[in-house]
């Protein structure tokens, strides 16, 4: 079982485990918000309710630029299995400028890309290919993207994680 927890602010910042969400209860680090109802954990001769959401009694700064890491899973995800060129079903991810010609591995710089497309384009430009792009790639925002661990969420968190959308 995971746990959602927010900062002192309701900001998500991060999915833990049940039992790190635990210690943190237990320690008066965080406050229980939703629970699993029934279900209590018996500590000693204390019981706790089970925790779903938690929220920390202090509030934690975290770094402004949070950066996204670039994967082939990540782009995918973000052009929702979706080919850049012809919209069909995606399964690789393209560099737009090829590495051969000095293209990064950036989010700006790839997308997703069925096999068919990936194939014919090859090591040339959408522009040589007289192709158009769906969609101007860039780097994703949001708290589904930079809170870990909310891609396999609970739907008890959806109302915390929109919050901050």
């Amino acid at each position: 079982m995971r746990t959602l927890v927010l900062n002192a602010g309701y900001e998500p910042l991060t999915v833990v485990s049940f039992k790190r969400a635990m210690v943190l209860v237990m320690n008066e680090k965080a406050s229980v918000i939703e629970h699993v109802e029934g279900d209590p954990v018996w500590a000693g001769r204390n019981a706790y309710e089970r925790p779903v959401v938690i929220l920390l009694t202090r509030y934690v700064r975290v770094p402004s630029a949070r950066r996204i890491p670039v994967t082939r899973r990540g782009v995918l995800r973000r052009d929702d299995h979706r080919c850049g060129y012809c919209g069909r079903n995606a399964a690789t991810i393209d560099h737009i400028l090829p590495r051969s010609r000095g293209g990064a591995d950036s989010w700006e710089n790839l997308i997703a890309c069925c096999l068919k497309c990936n194939n014919l384009k090859s090591d040339r430009t959408p522009q040589e290919m007289g192709w158009q792009l769906r969609m101007a790639p860039r780097q994703p925002r949001g708290t589904a993207w930079t809170v870990r661990g909310t891609e396999r969420s609970d739907p008890r968190w959806e109302p915390y994680l929109a919050l901050a959308a």
